[in-house]
């Protein structure tokens, strides 16, 4: 009766105490069932039955940094290292279109090799071409730098914070600051970007405190879409030995935030789908609303290991763009036509 209670007062208010979410972080049986199933009515009611598709464009495999869960991390000398030229970008960029996407996300690891005026040229290089939203992935950058980026065409950006607990935040990110992250979040929000940020579930020493806390930040953020995963162990990684994050937590909380904010746009990852097969069906019948398939050639695909088993990555894109399709009908959905903004995003004006 209590998790119904719970449920009722999600549904009404679009909020939550901390307590109340680890609540539903626990919920069992019956209880999970109604969780699911109310965060799949407000995703109907708020968004509507599209699901919508971002073609992924993982353009370098260099990071500067050396975080001990990523498998690009700066000390894995195993790691394949790759940049993509401008004008392969940019190619990549027009394929995806061809094939239905109307939204690209420029992914790479933190390398600044691709300075202010790299990328700059690259994003308006894409806008002349094709008539495409932009989403950047490419880590933390100057004030003066992300607003360079949106002046040149860029429309969203996605940057995970990963953990809330500053603790575990400084442990398995060395040299970087937790504070700068959402200072990062916070200016992007501020430049009028449709804001992307998230976390990963399973992270070794993540308590159910510190995943409850994880939801409440992404509220407080402000966040227009919504980006978790369950953590997955990499061999060339300090963690390596570590457990894997729980499909199951990652679920409950696409659900509980689903229905915090009901109007976000929320992925079924790759991930989910790489730790169970039916893992991106999954989370798109319990809130998710959006797909991310690589669009990449085969030769990147391979290179760009964040984490081992990835699905899908001996597949063509135009197979994998098929696939995804069958998929989001089989559910009963439909490929969403157009760019897919968020209905949470409110257009700021900067001056």
């Amino acid at each position: 009766m209590k998790v119904k209670k719970i449920l009722e007062k999600a549904y009404y208010e679009n909020n939550l105490t901390k307590d109340e979410i680890k609540l539903l972080l626990i919920a069992e049986g019956e209880d999970k069932d109604l969780l699911f199933k109310t965060a799949d009515r407000v995703r109907k009611e708020h968004i509507g039955d599209e699901v919508f598709l971002r073609g992924l464009i993982e353009f370098s495999s260099y990071c500067k940094n050396d975080c001990f869960y990523c498998g690009l991390r700066r000390s894995n000398l195993s790691a394949q290292r790759y940049r993509m030229q401008e004008d392969e970008i940019v190619e990549v960029a027009k394929r995806a279109y061809q094939m239905g996407y109307r939204t690209v996300v420029l992914q790479s690891g933190e390398d600044m090799y691709y300075t202010k005026d790299r990328l700059c040229s690259i994003i308006k290089k894409i806008k002349r071409v094709v008539d495409v939203a932009i989403t950047l992935s490419i880590g933390e950058r100057s004030y003066d730098e992300y607003k360079a980026f949106k002046d040149a065409g860029a429309d969203r950006f996605l940057m995970r914070f990963e953990t809330s607990n500053e603790k575990l935040y400084r442990k398995y990110h060395p040299g970087m600051s937790f504070e700068n992250r959402i200072e990062c979040l916070k200016w992007l929000k501020k430049l009028g970007y449709e804001l992307g940020t998230g976390f990963l579930i399973g992270l070794p020493g993540q308590t159910l405190d510190d995943l409850a806390q994880d939801i409440i930040l992404v509220k407080e953020l402000d966040a227009d879409m919504i980006g978790i995963g369950p953590f997955i162990p990499h061999p060339q990684t300090p963690l390596k030995d570590a457990k894997e994050g729980s499909v199951d937590l990652t679920l409950k909380s696409i659900a509980i935030l689903r229905l915090l904010i009901p109007d976000a746009n929320i992925p079924a990852t790759t991930a989910l789908g790489t730790l169970d097969p039916l893992g991106r069906q999954k989370g798109l019948m319990c809130g998710a609303n959006i797909v991310m398939p690589n669009v990449n050639s085969l030769e990147y695909k391979l290179k760009y290991e964040l984490y081992p088993g990835k699905i899908c990555i001996n597949e063509d894109a135009t197979k994998c763009r098929g696939c995804i399709e069958s998929i989001i009908v089989s559910l009963g959905r439909k490929v969403g036509q157009g760019k897919g903004q968020s209905r949470h995003y409110k257009r700021v004006s900067v001056s």
